[in-house]
């Protein structure tokens, strides 16, 4: 294993070209395993199994959404996690295409929770096959979660066991995250702190998003070690929260074209992002209750919308925000700078860092 912690080493200035040359590589590879793999009727020779029927309202919709793909992220980081501590990228495919099968699972069951329309363009699984064969599909997605782990021939029993608890740890965090969001809005909660936001987007975002996949995948290869774990945990809980945080921003003052409908959609939604929580405690009472009032009418009206982000900027909260995101790249890079991870995967992993906050979406 080739190892660095020389700074000049790890710091590329490409602000996050690599890691984007790094996701287009390997994008094709995991699409292709995520459909040879995809779960599929357990017998098709046994009679009296309705083969048709189970493929027409379960795995073929199930096969239909992951082809419509995205940028693989979350596996891609898995395949990574293995490369980081010297390992081979195909052991940790599996656990990958578990991981997209969580974000399967995730999306489709949100896109219930949130009303959505249009999912990666098409719509949602729930539009399409009505609410009840959405929730089984989700279902099925995030059976095979544990189920890729079970079935990995490459990895050993003891793996496996690892693996699974993780896997778990996984998702209930992410449904913890998910928990909160939705009850504070149904509850109409305006009381959130800053740590409660943080907390909340932590666990619904950056377990699953960023430290999962690369610590998963650092544990296929049997050859991390607890340093390395730690580090590119550590590492994936601050990218992934540094995300989250630049998502909440780019909803705000992002591309309006390159977004579409879901421009400003925080707002009519009612997000409590931490935008909301600073404003909230930084503006005067009139403000403040003029901007709780915006983010309760479920607006989507253009001048509200620019009027709450208006207020936002008043408070100082959206540099406030893009301030702490930058703060825990910053934070993330200075981890690799110590840690004992291959040269090469070093380099992408930092350009990764600028890469979830450079974005322009």
């Amino acid at each position: 294993m080739t190892t660095s912690s020389h700074p000049s080493t790890t710091k590329p200035s490409d602000k996050g070209a690599a890691f984007a040359q790094f996701l287009a590589a390997k994008h094709a590879g995991i699409d292709d395993y995520l459909q040879a793999t995809a779960p599929r009727v357990a017998s098709t020779k046994t009679s009296g199994v309705p083969v048709d029927d189970l493929n027409s309202f379960l795995y073929a919709p199930l096969q239909a959404f992951t082809a419509q793909g995205g940028k693989r992220t979350r596996p891609a980081l898995c395949l990574l996690g293995a490369l980081a501590v010297g390992g081979d990228e195909e052991g940790a495919l599996d656990i990958a295409a578990a991981i997209e099968d969580f974000q399967s699972a995730a999306l489709i069951h949100d896109d219930i929770a949130d009303k959505s329309e249009l999912r990666r363009g098409e719509p949602c699984v729930y539009r399409t096959q009505g609410i009840g064969s959405a929730i089984t599909i989700g279902d099925l997605a995030l059976v095979n979660v544990i189920a890729r782990a079970v079935r990995a021939a490459q990895l050993s029993d003891a793996t496996k066991v690892q693996l699974i608890e993780l896997l778990c740890q996984m998702e209930e965090r992410t449904i913890e995250g998910q928990a909160l969001d939705l009850g504070w809005a149904r509850d109409g909660r305006w009381d959130i702190s800053e740590d409660d936001y943080l907390y909340m987007a932590s666990h619904k975002t950056a377990y699953y998003s960023a430290a999962i996949p690369l610590v998963a995948g650092a544990l296929c290869t049997g050859k991390a070690t607890d340093a390395q774990l730690r580090a590119l945990n550590t590492f994936g809980m601050k990218t992934g929260l540094a995300f989250q945080l630049h998502d909440d921003v780019l909803n705000l003052v992002g591309n309006a074209a390159t977004q579409g409908k879901d421009w400003r959609s925080d707002i009519t939604e009612g997000k409590r992002t931490l935008c909301v929580v600073h404003a909230l405690s930084h503006l005067n009472t009139k403000n403040r209750n003029e901007l709780i009032e915006l983010l309760s009418n479920t607006t989507s009206d253009q001048a509200q919308l620019a009027y709450a982000v208006e207020l936002m900027e008043q408070a100082g909260s959206i540099a406030y925000v893009q301030n702490y995101a930058h703060t825990l790249v910053h934070e993330a890079q200075s981890v690799l700078d110590e840690a004992q991870l291959t040269t090469s995967a070093r380099s992408i992993l930092y350009s990764m860092a600028d890469f979830f906050i450079e974005r322009l979406g």
